[in-house]
């Protein structure tokens, strides 16, 4: 590993492997879930299943009871945070990160049609606030809630209050059941509150920090595609870090921050193929995606309306997708594959069919219909019976 001590230009192949060793990528790491989080920052959660494949390719023998254990515990929590999606993070970093995206949160639902046809103002809004945590102390449905302010504020045009609410308010997902902790009815639970983190500049460095951490080295662009803060909040977040960080070139010679210390492998580092989750973060904290995806497959793998498919990662950048089929994983290569990563495949396609079986053998199915449209090098059903 390089130590990173001064600005340097780096290559596109140190930056893939910075990004891989920082992501439990270039090896499955022995980390109970808590560590493995907190590793690599976020774990986007919006598909109930994601979490755990993520971690799958992370963690050396994941027990997906493991981290439906965490769930159960709230060592592990789930909630609307970067890109007003859902985030899987740890209990350390949720109330630092719901600071750092509140105003954005909350923007993104007080000027929506659907909140505004309530009728209520903002006051009047965040008034409700306090109520809604006091009465989410137990895990509460989208209808108890509902009824809960219906019974305060009368009844509005929906999904109104609750819906702009339950985005901004520090309120997390409570685990309902089914195969992956989360069923398709959310319950709510009001986040564990830490008053040490309160200034919102404090709590958009802290995030700035752990981005770098666990995304690092990256450019002011790339953390706001990460987060979807604003330039001005972000350079000041830089300025007001000072020190603590250093400044890199990247190939194009654009600026790039760093953690100090944060570990930059050589280029050439060999890194084992994977079968990536939907919409797993390493596919979307970059404005400048190639770092991960060739720039002629991200819109084949990343779809006009957000769908990120299950994607097959060789040599550390995406080749293709996988989707479970009748007799295995169907894995489709956008361009030839060696012999030798189609065995690596093959050996995590045996191991990934035996993680789901428990759980839901044809996961993903629903997004099933985006392969009629996709190119293909190479179509091969895994493990292949001479394969493992």
């Amino acid at each position: 590993m390089k130590e990173v001590t001064d600005r340097r230009r780096l290559t596109a192949a140190e930056l893939n492997r910075a990004t891989l060793a920082r992501q439990l990528l270039l090896r499955r790491e022995r980390l109970d879930v808590g560590d493995a989080v907190r590793q690599v920052v976020a774990l986007q959660a919006q598909e109930a299943a994601s979490p755990y494949l993520a971690l799958w390719n992370r963690v050396v023998s994941l027990g997906a009871a493991d981290l439906d254990a965490a769930f159960a515990a709230r060592d592990i929590v789930k909630a609307s945070l970067m890109r007003i999606t859902l985030h899987a993070v740890h209990r350390d970093d949720h109330p630092a990160f719901h600071r750092a995206m509140a105003a954005s949160l909350r923007g993104s639902r007080l000027a929506d049609g659907r909140f505004t046809q309530t009728g209520l103002t903002l006051a009047e809004t965040d008034a409700l606030v306090p109520a809604v945590l006091a009465f989410a102390r137990e895990a509460r449905t989208n209808d108890q809630v509902q009824a809960f302010l219906d019974g305060r504020i009368g009844a509005r045009p929906k999904p109104g209050a609750w819906w702009a609410l339950r985005t901004f308010a520090p309120v997390v997902h409570a685990p309902t059941g089914g195969p992956w902790s989360f069923g398709q009815r959310p319950a709510y639970l009001a986040a564990v509150s830490d008053p040490g983190v309160s200034d919102p500049l404090d709590a958009v460095q802290w995030l700035l920090q752990r981005y770098l951490q666990g995304f690092g080295p990256a450019t002011t662009r790339d953390f706001g595609q990460f987060t979807i803060l604003r330039q001005p909040v972000i350079r000041e977040a830089v300025t007001g870090l000072g020190d603590a960080l250093v400044e890199l070139e990247g190939p194009d010679g654009s600026t790039l921050y760093d953690i100090r210390g944060g570990p930059i492998p050589e280029g050439d580092t060999p890194t084992p193929p994977r079968l990536m989750a939907m919409w797993d973060s390493v596919l979307l904290a970059y404005a400048d995606r190639s770092r991960v995806i060739p720039p002629d497959y991200r819109g084949l793998v990343i779809r006009q309306n957000g769908d990120t498919l299950p994607t097959l990662l060789v040599d550390g950048h995406v080749a293709g997708v996988w989707r479970p089929v009748e007799g295995g994983i169907e894995a489709t290569a956008f361009h030839e594959v060696s012999d030798e990563s189609w065995a690596g495949l093959a050996t995590e396609a045996a191991a990934l069919i035996a993680f789901l079986a428990d759980r839901d053998p044809t996961v993903y199915r629903r997004y099933g219909h985006w392969w009629k449209t996709l190119p293909h090098a190479e179509v091969r059903i895994l493990p292949g019976p001479d394969e493992v």
